[in-house]
């Protein structure tokens, strides 16, 4: 679209396209963005963002769906530490490839992430060791290292896409003392470079403002898509820890949730209630 738009009102203006493909502006203007993104960043930065770059090109990985599954498992976890002790959770939280609550949920099972959070807090809350107000500052100190390492990829890309406009000036500097060094060309000749070199401020200002600040700013989104994973999770469990039952706990991580993918309180208890009936059936199963 802003291709289509910017290159399309040029040609109806009977501007002529080939002027556009100017090569050595490009490679003034990519070449000096990719090395100050390389000299702003440090290893750890430049592999963070490299291994961002493909989730811009992918839908969001945290839907309604995975937020309902998620809940679900939240309440199956809490609804048997509920009725058999805080203790009958350790063989889960330890071993959760082969729990029979997580192998319900394959994808929450392959995001790392979340079930790294689930398990280390399940794990405090069976040792019984620490307080609600502990558990919640540290809570909150690990997500807040988790938005931090989330907004690197962002802000390097940011920092690029500030910085392009500038190269754009440097590129049509450059083409500009190349025309000036050519003054004894004809004037048709002398115009036409001049307006080679002043395609470098326009492809500078256009991949910027086009392309790089609108990754960069998507890159934010999806990083506080899973920072918003974490914050359900913890308000579900700060929930339970001061003794709400398990369906009070999944409500409130249901209601922290953004309103695009935040399932009403009626999915919520039907979903819920299927989970329930599919957990009990095998259960009745095995007593008959």
């Amino acid at each position: 679209m802003v291709l289509a738009a910017v290159i399309g009102g040029f040609a109806l203006t009977g501007g002529e396209l080939g002027a556009f493909f100017q090569p050595s502006e490009l490679l003034i203007i990519g070449g000096a963005g990719l090395g100050a993104f390389i000299v702003g960043n440090n290893a750890k930065a430049l592999k963070a963002t490299l291994k961002a770059l493909p989730l811009m090109f992918k839908g969001s990985q945290y839907n309604k769906s995975n937020y309902l599954d998620l809940l679900a498992l939240l309440f199956l976890l809490l609804g048997k530490s509920r009725q058999y002790g805080m203790m009958s959770l350790e063989a889960d939280i330890e071993d959760p490839h082969n729990s029979a609550i997580f192998m319900n949920y394959p994808r929450l099972l392959a995001d790392v992430t979340i079930m790294n959070f689930v398990v280390d807090y399940l794990r405090l809350m069976v040792s019984g060791s620490m307080n609600a107000f502990e558990i919640e500052a540290l809570i909150d100190e690990e997500i807040d290292t988790a938005e931090h390492e989330a907004e690197q990829p962002a802000g390097s890309i940011n920092s690029v896409g500030d910085a392009l406009p500038a190269f754009g000036i440097v590129a049509a500097v450059m083409g500009v003392v190349h025309a000036l060094a050519s003054a004894d060309r004809p004037a048709a000749e002398l115009g036409e470079l001049i307006a080679h070199a002043m395609v470098g401020t326009f492809l500078g200002i256009l991949l910027a403002y086009g392309f790089i600040l609108p990754l960069a700013s998507l890159l934010r989104q999806k990083s506080a898509e899973k920072t918003k994973v974490l914050l359900c999770i913890k308000a579900v469990l700060l929930a339970a820890i001061n003794g709400s039952a398990p369906q009070i706990a999944v409500e409130f991580g249901r209601k922290t949730l953004f309103s695009g993918v935040r399932p009403t309180f009626y999915e919520l208890e039907e979903h819920v209630r299927q989970v329930k009936s599919a957990v009990q059936s095998p259960a009745s199963e095995n007593g008959s």
